[in-house]
């Protein structure tokens, strides 16, 4: 194996602080979700915009194999669910289209991706994953 990449982001605060990079490219506010703070994010939304980026991308490596030159989509949902209490679990809903394709074989290219993205790994077995062809 040979490591491609490797980042850092450093969080003081929480849910009510600031996740910054090491290198200081990047800086965000941190407020729980639904408290609506002017220029501030969650995790969840984090965790949605790297999962919708990553998993476009990777369906973007299989449409080239394929040969497809459809634009893709995709839409990426996370869900923070309390299962009891002090029982916190997500759960993701991709949604994609790629221009020109039935949702048949947009559904089977999205399958196939969810075997490539490296999130759809990293959360196989740990939490909910739905793929809806859109």
């Amino acid at each position: 194996m040979k490591t491609l990449f490797t980042t850092k982001m450093i969080n003081v605060g929480g849910r009510k602080g600031e996740s910054y990079s090491e290198d200081h490219s990047l800086s965000l506010k941190i407020a729980p979700p639904g408290s609506n703070v002017a220029d501030a994010t969650n995790p969840e939304q984090l965790f949605a915009a790297g999962y919708s980026a990553c998993f476009n991308s990777a369906l973007d490596l299989i449409k080239r194999k394929e040969k497809i030159t459809g634009e893709s989509t995709i839409t990426a949902t996370v869900n923070l669910v309390e299962k009891a209490p002090f029982d916190y679990v997500l759960d993701v809903v991709l949604e994609g289209h790629i221009e020109g394709l039935s949702l048949e074989e947009t559904q089977k290219l999205l399958q196939l991706t969810h075997t490539v993205c490296p999130y759809s790994k990293a959360t196989q077995g740990n939490i909910e994953v739905k793929i809806i062809a859109v």
